[in-house]
């Protein structure tokens, strides 16, 4: 069973705490077993979580044989305690793969592992963060960052996407999606969509695919056509130029970019559940032929339709 070990510093936000432990801790495979075992770890027995204080069953050597390592965020980013980042570094030693919450970036890129690699925090914190870790390249406009080993996500359900992505890697788009409906939350969010980020406090944001989420049905309901960039701006009533830059205000991407990863998550739920042929699947998709398909899916996934199948069928 994969385990994984949420680690739990001194001031944690309570929900980046509780996300990967709900999230991990409900996951179930196919036939009915739980996906992960769940620990919660600490340098010492009682951590204080700001409002309450709370107890770590283990303590930091329960990070030494985890499969995962998550640092959730904490309030008030400070200095990383010699033991944590020891701990933290050993484990990535040993390949552990280790992914942050939130500001829980702070203490992840204080052990160095985040040192030329891309990575992301909560947009509130991101300026503060960059003066403090000029070696990491932040990228504040997103949801969260895959770089193998080490990941980071943004802040608050955030990384619930990060946790559910995490899920897909580990058992498939079949699991991630039953682990996602558990949480009434879309498996569909992309790890390239923006933050949102307020860049005038006297506006209220608005709430993520409100102005587009009528045109990303109807991309759902028509990922078997052959659309072009004119036909979606067509059916949006927009011209081509307004349509790319609403849709990348509202997503953080482009509608063909965004029609092609849909696309692959379809791809990825029929190779799972389906007998269907490869060539079958990559037309329902909308690829005009095998050969296309199978290029975009392993430049999107990294394995060919033929080696997802065998390994989350």
């Amino acid at each position: 069973m994969h385990t994984v070990a949420v680690l739990a510093i001194d001031q944690v936000i309570p929900f980046d705490l509780a996300t990967p432990i709900e999230t991990f801790g409900r996951t179930l495979l196919p036939d009915g077993r739980p996906g992960y075992q769940v620990r919660i770890c600490a340098e010492r027995p009682e951590v204080d979580a700001g409002t309450f204080a709370l107890r770590a069953p283990w303590g930091l050597d329960g990070l030494e044989d985890a499969d995962t390592v998550i640092v959730p965020g904490v309030a008030a980013p400070g200095p990383l305690a010699p033991a944590v980042s020891g701990a933290l570094r050993a484990a990535a030693a040993h390949g552990t793969r280790i992914a942050s919450i939130c500001t829980g970036a702070f203490p992840l890129a204080a052990t160095g592992l985040l040192d030329g690699l891309r990575a992301t925090t909560h947009w509130a914190a991101a300026e503060a963060f960059a003066a403090a870790y000029p070696e990491v390249e932040l990228d504040p406009d997103v949801l969260y960052v895959d770089n193998g080993q080490i990941l980071a996500s943004a802040g608050a359900a955030a990384g619930l996407d990060l946790c559910l992505h995490l899920i897909r890697r580990d058992y498939g788009s079949a699991v991630a999606a039953n682990a996602a409906r558990l949480a009434v939350m879309p498996l569909e969010r992309e790890g390239g969509q923006a933050q949102f980020i307020v860049h005038d406090h006297t506006l209220v944001p608005t709430p993520k695919g409100s102005a587009t989420e009528p045109l990303l049905d109807w991309l759902r309901d028509n990922l078997h056509r052959p659309l072009t960039l004119t036909d979606i701006a067509e059916h949006a009533g927009l011209s081509s130029r307004t349509l790319i830059r609403r849709f990348r205000e509202q997503t953080g991407t482009s509608p063909l970019q965004w029609l092609h990863r849909a696309r692959i998550r379809r791809a990825q739920h029929l190779l799972e559940t389906t007998g269907h042929g490869i060539e079958r699947i990559g037309a329902q998709v909308g690829f005009g032929s095998p050969t296309a398909f199978r290029d975009r899916f392993k430049r999107t996934t990294g394995v060919s339709p033929q080696s997802y199948r065998r390994s989350f069928q």
